[in-house]
C-alpha cells in the first residue's frame, strides 16, 4: 500500500513537471525551412515551457532547457538491427522525420521533429564530423532508447550549480563519482555528449599543458554537461532559420514593421512610444517584480 501510494505521488510530481503552458511569445524560425534544411547528428536545442524547464533554467542560467539528436528518417538508418531498434519505440509515420531524446517521465525515447514545431528551438551542428561518424553518433543514441531518465542526476546537478559554500564539491554531489547511479539511466544532454565522446568528437574538452606547454586534451565530465553548452561549444556551428530572412544586404529595411510604431512588452502587450496606459504599466511592473503599491 505504501508503495502504491508514493508511486502515485510520484507520478502526480512528475506529471506537474513536464506540465506545459502557453508561451507568450511567438518563434521567429522559419520552421518548414528548418525541417528541409537540418541535417542528421544536429543536435536541437529547446526553450522548454515546463515547470521543469523552468527549474532548468535557473539552475543553468540559459533558456535552454533541453536537447535532442536529430537522426533523419527511419529508411535513412542503413543498420537493419538499428532500424528495428527504432520500429520497437516508435509507432508513428515512417516517413516522418525523427530525434532521439531523454525526457523526465518517459526515458530515451524517440519522436518526429515536429513535436517541436511551435516552440523556439536552435541546430547546433558538428564541424566537421564524418559521415561515418555521424551513424556512429545516431547508433549510440538509439542503443539507448528505453532507459530511464535520471533524475537524480537533475537533483546533484541542482546540488553542483546551486552549492552549500562551506561543503567540498565532491561531498555534495554524485557527479564527480565515475560510476555514480545507475548506468542505464540518463539525461538528454548527457546522452548526446557521450555520444559524441564515444566517436572523440569534442563538445566542450579541458585543455591542460604539461611543463614544456604541449597541450593535452580531456573529454568533460558528460554528467556536468547541460544543453547551452552546444550552443557555447566552438565545435558546433550554430544554425538559425529567421522567419523574415535579412540575408541580402539591407533587406532588413523591408520588413513588416508596425507603421505606428509601436514598442512591445509581449505579443499582445504593445503601446507607443512615450505612452503607456495605467493599466499596462501595473501589469509590466508586476511581470519584472517591481511593486507599484
Amino acid at each position: 500500500m505504501h508503495l502504491n501510494f508514493a508511486s502515485w505521488l510520484w507520478q502526480k510530481i512528475i506529471h506537474f513537471l513536464v506540465s506545459e503552458y502557453t508561451a507568450d511569445d511567438q518563434p521567429l524560425y522559419d520552421y518548414p525551412r528548418l525541417a528541409e534544411q537540418i541535417r542528421p547528428g544536429d543536435v536541437i536545442l529547446v526553450e522548454g515551457r515546463s515547470h521543469v524547464s523552468d527549474v532548468i533554467k535557473v539552475i543553468t542560467q540559459s533558456p535552454w532547457t533541453h536537447s535532442a539528436l536529430y537522426i533523419g528518417k527511419i529508411n535513412d538508418i542503413k543498420s537493419p538491427f538499428l532500424r528495428k531498434k527504432i520500429y520497437q519505440n516508435y509507432t508513428g509515420n515512417p516517413h516522418q522525420a525523427l530525434i532521439i531524446e531523454a525526457l523526465l517521465g518517459e526515458g530515451t525515447v524517440v519522436y518526429p521533429l515536429q513535436k517541436y514545431a511551435s516552440d523556439h528551438i536552435r541546430i547546433c551542428r558538428p564541424m566537421g564530423l564524418s559521415v561515418k561518424d555521424t551513424q556512429r553518433v545516431i547508433q549510440y543514441a538509439i542503443n539507448r532508447l528505453g532507459e530511464d531518465y535520471d533524475v537524480r542526476q537533475l537533483i546533484d546537478l541542482a546540488r553542483f550549480f546551486c552549492p552549500w559554500s562551506f561543503l567540498p564539491r565532491r561531498w555534495r554531489s554524485t557527479l564527480f563519482q565515475h560510476h555514480a547511479g545507475k548506468p542505464t539511466r540518463t539525461v538528454c544532454s548527457t546522452m548526446l555528449s557521450e555520444a559524441f565522446h564515444s566517436v572523440h568528437y569534442p563538445v566542450l574538452p579541458i585543455v591542460q599543458y604539461d611543463d614544456q606547454g604541449n597541450p593535452s586534451l580531456y573529454q568533460r565530465n558528460p554528467r556536468l554537461l547541460t544543453p547551452k553548452d552546444f550552443d557555447y561549444s566552438p565545435y558546433f556551428t550554430i544554425i538559425k532559420y529567421p522567419l523574415f530572412s535579412t540575408d541580402d544586404v539591407m533587406l532588413y529595411r523591408h520588413l513588416p514593421w508596425n507603421k505606428e510604431g509601436k514598442l512591445c512588452n509581449t505579443t499582445g502587450d504593445c503601446y507607443l512610444p512615450g505612452y503607456m496606459p495605467k493599466k499596462q504599466t501595473f501589469a509590466f511592473l508586476s511581470r519584472i517584480g517591481v511593486n507599484h503599491e
